[in-house]
């Protein structure tokens, strides 16, 4: 089928299976689980339909859930909904982390449990990483895993483990030889969040949010069998799934299908006169963001087509996962400038809807150049890893 074709029959499906309702306004897109819940009925249509189709993980094999898409057909998929302003069936860890993790060093047992359910949205996941002492230099971690038959016994805790208070199942590293050089003594481990030891206490924000939680283990079991990749060689594993992280983390600020772009909010914020923007360094800060945004996403789609032989990303990821989080950060920055004393609200009547969301978007968006390895990280991969500078 040619390109043009997909489009045209790609697009007669949206229009005729995506519900109107979630074409009207904004709408939260669903992270699916055991326990998932949907403020809108036609948000749980949508994701069956999609599921069905294989759109919620377009680029996945058949066999798996997904609809075997390659880059340029997703890329179309992606246009065609922002173009019909049509949300995301399903988000979170499952499609963006483990579920490309899985797909390359997963067995053929592992893939066929649990990539179907995270491609239906039967399952929700979170990332066991950082410690409490092992945030930047993660591989010094020290939760234990010890062999008890067909099992591992757990013990130790995690932190900012984002949704662990939602999350069916983790995916986790321990240490499981605390003798081997640090790198080389961890194993990459799945397990149930719902098995007996397993503990979890939101972390409440700024934002007022709780999206980060401590997350605890006191001999908690895992079945030997859950182990990704080689024991004592999972952070060849952890590497690559923090690759697929900072990935997405770098379209962490990508305008949604019905959100308004930053001219937009300029015209209703400020208003023009004669036609423009009178403040001019105002209008140089917009410039200068937007056409910075459209580099980004121009980058980053060539890097796509240009790395589709090999699908996994590489070090480069950093450098977009850097810039990418930089430009959110400024992004809120500026909305704050164009909405003045607006931005600031937190509650009551002379706040309408979308200043109270900016006033927390803002402050969540300085944990971006945290999440997912520091700023200051990326930068050391990035001088080491792509430019190859000496240590």
């Amino acid at each position: 089928m040619s390109l043009e074709a997909f489009r045209k029959e790609t697009r007669s499906w949206l229009e005729a299976n995506c519900p109107a309702s979630l074409r009207e306004g904004p709408t939260g897109v669903p992270a699916g689980g055991r326990n998932a819940t949907f403020s809108n009925p036609d948000s749980k249509v949508w994701l069956d339909r999609c599921a069905e189709r294989g759109f919620t993980a377009p680029t996945w094999p058949k066999e798996y859930g997904g609809a075997e898409l390659d880059t340029a057909e997703q890329r179309v998929l992606r246009e065609e909904m922002m173009d019909l302003a049509i949300p995301s069936p399903l988000m979170g860890m499952g499609l963006t982390m483990i579920g490309p993790a899985l797909l390359e060093f997963g067995n053929d047992e592992q893939k066929a449990e649990h990539l179907p359910k995270i491609a239906r949205g039967d399952i929700r996941w979170c990332q066991g990483y950082s410690e409490p002492g092992s945030g930047s230099d993660l591989a010094s971690l020290q939760t234990r895993a010890v062999v008890d038959g067909d099992d591992y016994i757990i013990n130790g805790q995690k932190i900012w483990t984002s949704g662990a208070d939602e999350a069916d199942w983790i995916f986790c590293l321990v240490r499981t030889d605390p003798d081997a050089p640090k790198h080389n003594g961890i194993t990459f481990l799945l397990f149930d969040m719902a098995t007996p030891g397993v503990s979890v206490k939101p972390i409440r924000l700024i934002s007022g949010a709780s999206p980060f939680c401590e997350t605890f283990f006191e001999d908690v079991r895992a079945p030997r069998k859950n182990v990704v990749g080689k024991v004592n060689e999972g952070w060849t594993v952890a590497k690559r799934l923090l690759q697929y992280e900072r990935t997405m983390i770098t379209n962490i600020g990508a305008r949604g299908p019905r959100a308004k772009s930053l001219p937009e909010i300029a015209v209703e914020a400020v208003g023009l006169t004669g036609g423009k923007l009178a403040d001019r360094p105002l209008r140089d800060s917009l410039a200068l963001q937007s056409m910075n945004d459209r580099a980004l996403s121009l980058t980053v789609r060539r890097n796509t087509e240009e790395s589709k032989s090999t699908k996994a990303p590489s070090f480069v990821s950093s450098m977009f996962k850097y810039y990418g989080t930089e430009q959110n950060k400024a992004r809120n920055e500026l909305q704050l400038r164009l909405r003045g004393t607006q931005s600031f609200g937190w509650e009551g009547d002379g706040f309408n809807r979308e200043e109270l969301a900016l006033t927390r978007a803002w402050l969540r968006s300085k944990a971006n150049s945290i999440e997912g390895g520091t700023s200051e990280i990326q930068l050391n991969i990035i001088a080491k890893r792509v430019l190859g500078l000496p240590d």
